[in-house]
């Protein structure tokens, strides 16, 4: 029985005790039974005896079975195919039964595999039945002790309620636990890259080239590790994004609260909404194909030279993609604004436009930097239109029409495919998430202390 199949049997059980529960309680309720809680809460406790339980062990199990059954079916290989093997080897060797349990066999594998792999597959089997024969226990269990807790005078919403809070700290918990991991992880590999190639050099280098040596006698595969170009690139394209998408979502913005009918409103903000809907793989493919050419095409007939792959391609597009946010957070900002203070200018005699620029964008801007903010995060995060339209190149240049890249394509690039986590090559990646991460986090502080500086001026 597959995981899937299970939980949903276990979503049926506990909607079978909130029924039961529930009927129960409206019966003693009938009865003229003087009830502590509604009969909704009995059934919300019965159904939370009954699922909670079995779908933590469910994922207790999925959690510890993989590494259990590849630690037993890893101990019975012969002693030829584990002595002297290192640990990434074993992981290999364990890819490599797991592919052959699946059925995905290349060439002859050795007999010893073959074998290993029909123990897997028994052993998985052995282990869903256990999962689904335990989990289903559980949940039966569990409803026939929650059922005979009911009566009159039980307090099933205090009950609820404590499961319920208990559940959202636990959630808090693995949210914290969570970020933690993500930071320790970036720093715990930063360090190991940061062991083999000097700091100084990696944040103020002006050469990217992270190669590695295949062998102890190639030469011209040293690596150059200067991130000063990947930083730029990030930099440049994003400036280039909120060129374009600054103005012109602030201003479709200001012209849908304060100018726009009705009509023209609930055509045009529905149709910009819907850019924020469109994967960024269509954006790439409408970089690469469209404007990407268009660019080059008017660059040449003025005589100048563009690359193929631009940062002006991929900066407009990107720009495009981020007009909704901006647009969506400005108009929402823009339409808390209180009427009376726009009553207030206007009885000064200020005019629309003075009304917009000097009462209505201050009280608003709040909400537009949270706008403008989510943008940013997005243009830095952004990966996609930067392959297909920017390329990979690390260029130190000013120059728009000249291809560059950005910390996030570095990353993708440099994790594709078989990689080794012992290389500078490889943890050059979580170098640069380090400062990429370090970089978005100052800029939220930043935006955060603006947003409650003027919050305070004119809240």
């Amino acid at each position: 029985m597959s995981a899937t199949t299970l939980l949903a049997i276990v979503l049926a059980l506990s909607l079978i005790g909130y029924l039961w529960g529930r009927a129960n309680a409206g019966a003693l309720k009938r009865a003229g039974q003087g009830m502590h809680s509604i009969p909704a809460y009995h059934g919300y406790f019965v159904a939370l005896s009954c699922g909670v339980p079995a779908f933590l062990l469910v994922l207790i199990w999925l959690a510890a079975q993989n590494t259990i059954i590849d630690s037993i079916v890893l101990a019975g290989l012969p002693s030829y195919v584990t002595d002297g093997v290192e640990s990434s080897r074993m992981s290999l060797i364990a890819s490599e039964i797991k592919g052959i349990a699946g059925g995905r066999i290349f060439g002859t594998p050795d007999q010893a595999l073959i074998d290993a792999a029909e123990r897997y597959n028994a052993l998985r089997g052995i282990a869903s039945l256990g999962m689904a024969v335990c989990a289903l226990a559980l949940a039966i269990g569990g409803m026939i002790y929650a059922r005979s807790r009911l009566s009159p005078e039980f307090r099933a919403r205090n009950r609820v309620d404590n499961i319920i809070r208990w559940g959202l700290i636990v959630c808090s918990i693995l949210a914290i636990l969570t970020t933690l991991g993500i930071i320790l992880s970036l720093v715990i590999e930063s360090l190991a890259f940061f062991a083999r190639v000097p700091v100084f050099s990696f944040l103020f280098g002006l050469e990217w080239s992270p190669q590695t040596p295949m062998r102890a006698d190639q030469v011209a595969a040293a690596g150059a590790f200067g991130a000063v170009p990947v930083f730029w690139g990030t930099i440049f394209i994003s400036a280039i994004a909120m060129f374009v998408a600054l103005p012109v979502g602030l201003f479709s913005a200001i012209y849908l609260v304060e100018y726009a009918n009705h009509r023209v409103r609930s055509v045009v903000k529905p149709l910009l909404e819907i850019l924020a809907g469109i994967p960024t793989i269509v954006y790439g493919f409408f970089a690469i194909l469209t404007v990407a050419p268009m660019i080059r095409e008017f660059g040449i007939s003025m005589g100048l030279s563009v690359a193929s792959n631009s940062a002006l391609a991929a900066g407009s597009v990107m720009g495009i993609m981020l007009i909704p946010f901006i647009s969506s957070f400005a108009d929402d900002a823009i339409s808390a604004v209180p009427q009376s203070m726009r009553d207030g200018s206007y009885a000064l005699g200020a005019t629309k436009a003075e009304t917009i620029r000097q009462v209505l964008l201050p009280a608003a801007l709040p909400g537009i930097v949270g706008g403008v903010l989510l943008a940013v995060s997005r243009a830095i995060g952004e990966t996609m239109i930067v392959v297909m339209a920017a390329g990979l190149t690390a260029t130190l240049t000013a120059n728009p029409l000249e291809g560059v890249t950005t910390v996030t394509v570095q990353i993708v690039t440099l994790l594709i495919g078989d990689t080794e986590f012992d290389s500078p090559k490889t943890l050059a990646a979580f170098g640069l998430g380090l400062v990429l991460f370090i970089s978005t986090l100052a800029l939220n502080i930043v935006a955060l202390q603006v947003v409650k500086r003027y919050r305070e001026r004119y809240e």
